[in-house]
């Protein structure tokens, strides 16, 4: 199913279901990934500058958001093939085309790196666990 409004969604508000191409051979819905905090990133295109450096930075937070017991996906409307390709170096997994209950949605001018802050300070206000990390 794709996921087509382009209206972004309330703090709290679920995401919807979806169903996506993990590779151009394997598909990965979000009921899968319910039960730990889901952090979706929309983003327009794998290797353009900005999206690229973008998906980049949130790479080398992955261990930070992990703190949180948060795991993170990444969604373009490439194809599976170009996206299997950029997710190559990658370690987050990658979905194409196209949760938890949202804490935080945040959608970002084009062409403009939107950095970790927000989702760090969402992570932040989300309940801890006990035996999680203060």
């Amino acid at each position: 199913m794709a996921i087509q409004s382009t209206r972004i969604l309330a703090a709290g508000q679920p995401a919807p279901a979806f169903t996506l191409h993990a590779t151009p051979d394997q598909t990965l819905s979000l009921s899968e990934l319910r039960g730990r905090p889901l952090i979706l990133v929309f983003y327009p295109a794998d290797w353009s500058p900005v999206c690229g450096d973008q998906v980049g930075l949130y790479n080398e937070l992955l261990d930070e958001f992990a703190k949180y017991d948060a795991r993170m996906l990444g969604v373009s409307v490439d194809g599976s093939w170009c996206h299997a390709a950029f997710a190559h170096d990658r370690t987050a997994p990658l979905g194409s085309k196209s949760a938890n209950s949202g804490k935080r949605s945040h959608l970002s001018p084009m062409g403009i790196n939107p950095g970790a802050d927000g989702i760090l300070d969402a992570l932040e206000q989300l309940p801890r666990k006990s035996g999680s990390p203060a």
